[in-house]
Formats: C-alpha cells, structure tokens, sequence
C-alpha cells in the first residue's frame, strides 16, 4: 500500500446538489490513479446514497482485476439495529461493489455512543466471523471520538487491525477534535493508521484565508493540498492518507507530489505553524463537508453547504452572498427551518453545536428576503 489513498465520499456528480456520479470521469480519475502506483479505495454504503459502492463497481471493479486493488468498507448506523441486520446489509455492500471480498472492512464512525451499539449488536464478533469466512481480510474502525474512548475501544477489542483517524494540521492540537492525542494512542496500541480528512474536506486545499495561502505559496514547492497531504502522511505509523478527489486536477496534483513521496521538510513544518495561527484568529465553522449531519434530516437541510456560505461571508469581511444562499435554500430547507431534533449534532464527526450556528446563520440570512 502506498501512502495516498482514494476517498471515495466526494465522487464527481452531474449536479452538485445530489445528482448521479459522472461515471466517465470517474473511470478516467481511477485509470490515472492506478497507472500512478496507487491502488487503495474507500467507501461505504452511505457515501451518495450508495452510488459511491456501484461507481467503484463499473469503474474499478469491472475494469481491473481484483488483486490488483485493496477495498474498504465500512460498517455504518444506522443501516442497522440488530445483529441480524448485520449480515444481509454486509452481502448487499458485496453485491453494490461486485466483488467477493473486502480487504478491510471498518465499524464506521465509532463514538462513545455509537460504540455502544456495536457492541449491543454483537457487530465485531458478527465481523470477525466474516473474516473466518474469507469475506473481510482485516478488522479495523474509523473513529470519531476522545482519546479516552479510543483507548477503551482499543483495549477491549484486540482484534482491531488497522485504525482510521482524523489528522490534519488544524486540528491537531484542537482541544476539541484532539487528533494528535488520539493519534498517540494509535501508537500505544501498536495500530497502523489510515488517514481522513487530512484537508479538512477541502479547506485546507481551495479555502484558506489569503494570508495563509502566502504563507505557502512563499514556500515555491507545492499546492495547499501537497502541504496538507505531505503532513498527515509523514506521521510515524501512518500507512495511507486518503484524499477525497472529485476531478482529475486534484487527482494529477495529488499523484505528483504523493508518487515520490518526502515528509515535510523543517522550513515546511515552520511554515505550516504559520498556517495554523492564521487559522485560529480565523472565527470560522470547522465543517468537512462530510454530511453525516444530512442524512435524516427530517427539515432537508444542506447544512454544509450553509455553513460555507457563512464562512465565505466572513472571510470576505460581511459580502453579501445572498444569491449563494437562496440557491442552497430554494429546493432545500432554510437555516430558520430547524426544528432542534438533534440528529445532525449526534453524527457530526467534528462535534459542531449545529442547532446553534444554523440559528446563527438564519439571523444573517433569512432576514434578507
């Protein structure tokens, strides 16, 4: 495995409001991606309402053979409730990717009290028993929780193999997020570690303030993303950092600075301090752009997509984005259509207090009508 990883969670779309995965462009963006040397994808069967599984199945599947590649797949509430749930969602993954086998299949999103469930459920003993059988090759969670948690995970479930954690430079030393705590205790526990969100959904590649991008741009070496990318992946024990990529430009950046891959050098890092107190004087939503907070939204929120809004507000010192809003709003529920039920904060990976910005973002928004 080498060190850059394709995140399947952002696929090109015919329309960037929920449309079809542009399946042509997918193929072209798989097709270079493996001529480079890289040959790791991630999904689940949440990503895109399923379509990112049945993309990977007419873009890689099909077209490549299965050696030639290593799956991951995840294990996601709340597709199921019970453990005799676990098995029929598990074969209906098989059949969406078309292949035999996962190479790593993840609980997915592991809290405090997601972990709770699993273990309810009875899902590691379940998964372990796919293992025996030759469907999944190794055991691993991905994780979005305090050190703490993570410990206990790790200690009452030795036959974890491989972690997935958040790492990037913004939030590794977030007294919230606590990425470098519990990287540290990946180490303890001797556990390799893949990588998500190493550009924080994006922001750290096409969204930072201008003084930031400077910062880097003085460095005459790379794009924000090589810099972002290159960190997470020269932690010790870190076997791939995944990358969302959604076109071929980020596809060819990544594989140019990834194929030869060098950890940062120590002019970077001290570039990347820079980058980082930018970044805390900055009073913006810290939001991926995941949108775990979406599903089930009982209001049809595109809450990431608002929260952009407000952060491009803000950074261009209160222009008035109006016009960006209404479009997010005219088919979708406004920030004023929230109704508090919570859902959105319980699977937000970063532990934003959603109800209060989207209450934050109607006073600025909807009164504009």
């Amino acid at each position: 495995m080498k060190k850059l990883g394709f995140g399947c969670l952002r696929l090109p779309l015919t329309d960037e409001l929920g449309g079809a995965v542009n399946q042509a462009l997918f193929n072209r963006m798989v097709d270079r991606f493996m001529e480079a040397g890289f040959n790791y994808f991630d999904t689940a069967h949440s990503y895109l309402n399923g379509k990112s599984e049945t993309a990977i199945r007419e873009g890689l599947v099909k077209r490549y053979p299965r050696e030639s590649f290593l799956l991951t797949d995840k294990l996601t509430t709340p597709l199921f409730k019970t453990e005799a749930d676990i098995r029929p969602l598990f074969q209906e993954q098989l059949e969406a990717c078309g292949v035999e086998y996962f190479d790593y299949y993840l609980m997915h999103g592991l809290s405090e009290r997601l972990y709770e469930r699993f273990v309810n459920c009875n899902a590691f003993d379940v998964v372990l028993g796919l293992k025996a059988e030759g469907k999944v090759r190794h055991i691993g969670i991905s994780f979005h929780d305090k050190p703490a948690v993570l410990e206990r995970i790790l200690r009452e479930h030795p036959e974890i193999e491989v972690v997935q954690i958040q790492l990037n430079y913004a939030d590794y030393d977030d007294p919230i997020i606590e990425s470098g705590a519990v990287y540290e205790v990946c180490r303890k526990f001797g556990k390799p570690i893949l990588v998500m969100e190493p550009v924080r959904g994006g922001g750290l590649a096409h969204h930072l303030p201008d003084e930031a991008k400077k910062i880097l741009e003085d460095l005459h070496g790379g794009s924000p993303a090589s810099y972002a990318l290159r960190y997470a992946a020269s932690f010790e024990g870190v076997v791939t950092v995944l990358s969302g990529m959604s076109n071929m430009e980020q596809v060819e950046d990544n594989v140019s600075f990834m194929s030869d891959f060098q950890p940062l050098t120590e002019r970077e890092l001290e570039a990347i301090d820079q980058v980082r107190d930018v970044l805390k004087r900055q009073d913006l939503i810290p939001c991926t752009g995941c949108r775990y907070c979406m599903e089930g939204c009982p209001q049809n929120i595109l809450i990431p997509r608002l929260f952009a809004c407000m952060n491009e507000r803000k950074k261009l010192k209160d222009w008035n984005n109006y016009g960006t809003y209404l479009h997010y709003t005219t088919k979708y529920g406004k920030a004023s259509d929230c109704i508090g039920c919570s859902q959105c904060e319980q699977a937000c990976p970063q532990r934003l207090p959603v109800r209060k910005l989207l209450k934050e973002i109607a006073v600025v928004y909807d009164h504009c009508e």
